[in-house]
């Protein structure tokens, strides 16, 4: 029963800091309407964002174990709370800086800490490997929500309206919620901790131990592969409200709403991963998967060039390719939880912190990447042609996960 709790409240945290991370791409578009901010000035609030989720797993995962795992999901529950607090009351382009990098810092926190505790909740690697897809599933509904608690709080008859930051009180008091559960929610860590005292007995050993993990082939390969694949979901996931709005002439609200559809085939998506990859070889799923998302690009973007150009308000006009693209996620999905599984699983529990810390990390610049090259080439070239650009990607990552599929082969024979 216990375990069954603690998984809640795991699915809990998630879920709040799906709501603030992906608000980025929101508030991207509307920054840009309130402000007069540009699209490549607009873009580095994706950096705000990922950078400190960078450094800050960088230099606190290894320390995560000696924290403890629940108090830090606490911190971070707090930091978010007490800022979304504050936002709707200095409301400027500054602050929203100053917003996305406790939620980055915070996040690293919360998901360094959240993937360590999955070992200790799962009995076995297919386990793992299901609970991460449900897990990483849980995450998009709650991006899926985010898209509509902000689009309600967007008036379209005053653009340069800054009342949307109210939606920060809301936040808050989920992220309340979230801290009070967990609070009150029992995690024995001590097996974990027995285990590194025997490999390391100071945090500077413990850092070390991690910087060691990647000099590992296979997490070489690995890092390279959750990078490349972060960089594809955030450069499309943060350009997409933009995209609807730019290209597609949508409403700000329905811009907002209509990105909400990538966020769902996301979340079904790796919920029937969860299922298909307890069957199935993972590298064939992923593979097939990629092909797949690459045809909707090249099928679906041709079809935004037809557009009117004329302001879209109902939903009964909007054109069939703000439905069609963002299926894209349906085929996306599986690939980040299952490369995640996979490596966790090939490692002792006490090193699931050091590893999620290097997760996050590349993770995190791989977003950082992904939004800022195709801001860029949104606002020089088209929202098109910035679309077209994730298929280089994802041909990269294709290629890396054959040879991550190799090397994760071997480690297991080896073990």
């Amino acid at each position: 029963m216990s375990n069954i709790k603690i998984k809640i409240s795991l699915f809990l945290n998630y879920f709040v800091f799906a709501m603030l991370l992906n608000s980025v791409g929101t508030v991207i578009l509307q920054v840009q309407n309130n402000f007069g901010i540009t699209k490549g000035a607009a873009s580095v609030l994706e950096g705000f964002k990922d950078i400190p989720i960078a450094i800050a797993s960088f230099l606190i995962a290894s320390y995560v174990v000696r924290i403890g795992y629940k108090k830090t999901m606490l911190i971070a529950l707090a930091l978010v709370t007490i800022m979304c607090l504050i936002i709707p009351s200095v409301s400027t382009f500054w602050m929203t800086k100053v917003l996305f990098a406790t939620i980055g810092v915070s996040f690293a926190l919360i998901k360094v800490s959240v993937f360590s505790t999955l070992g200790l909740v799962t009995k076995d690697k297919k386990e793992h490997l299901s609970l991460m897809n449900f897990l990483e599933s849980f995450f998009m509904i709650g991006v899926l929500a985010g898209y509509f608690i902000f689009s309600s709080f967007v008036d379209n008859d005053n653009p340069t309206s800054t009342s949307w930051f109210n939606v920060y009180y809301l936040l808050a008091g989920l992220a309340f919620i979230a801290f009070f559960l967990l609070l009150t929610t029992p995690l024995d860590e001590s097996s974990v901790k027995q285990d590194r005292q025997k490999e390391a007995d100071s945090p500077g050993q413990d850092f070390m131990a991690m910087l060691k993990l990647i000099a590992l082939p296979l997490v070489l390969v690995f890092i390279c592969s959750a990078f490349f694949y972060v960089l594809i979901e955030q450069s499309i996931m943060s350009w997409l409200p933009t995209f609807n709005n730019d290209v597609l002439k949508l409403s700000t609200s329905l811009s907002i709403k209509m990105a909400g559809i990538l966020s769902l085939s996301i979340a079904v998506g790796r919920f029937f991963a969860g299922i298909v990859l307890k069957k199935l070889d993972w590298l064939y799923v992923l593979s097939g998967c990629l092909v797949i998302a690459s045809i909707i690009v090249l099928i679906t973007v041709p079809l935004t060039k037809n557009v009117s150009g004329i302001p879209i308000n109902n939903l009964g006009d909007i054109p069939m390719a703000a439905f069609a693209f963002p299926l894209i996620g349906l085929f996306l999905a599986p690939v980040y939880p299952a490369i995640n599984s996979v490596i966790l699983s090939s490692l002792p529990k006490h090193k699931h912190a050091s590893m999620s810390g290097l997760i996050v990390v590349f993770s995190a610049l791989g977003g950082t990447t992904g939004s800022v090259i195709t801001g860029n080439i949104f606002e020089h070239y088209g929202g098109q042609t910035a679309f077209y650009c994730s298929l280089i990607p994802v041909a990269i990552l294709i290629i890396l996960l054959i040879i991550f599929k190799r090397f994760s082969t071997k480690a297991a024979a080896e073990n």
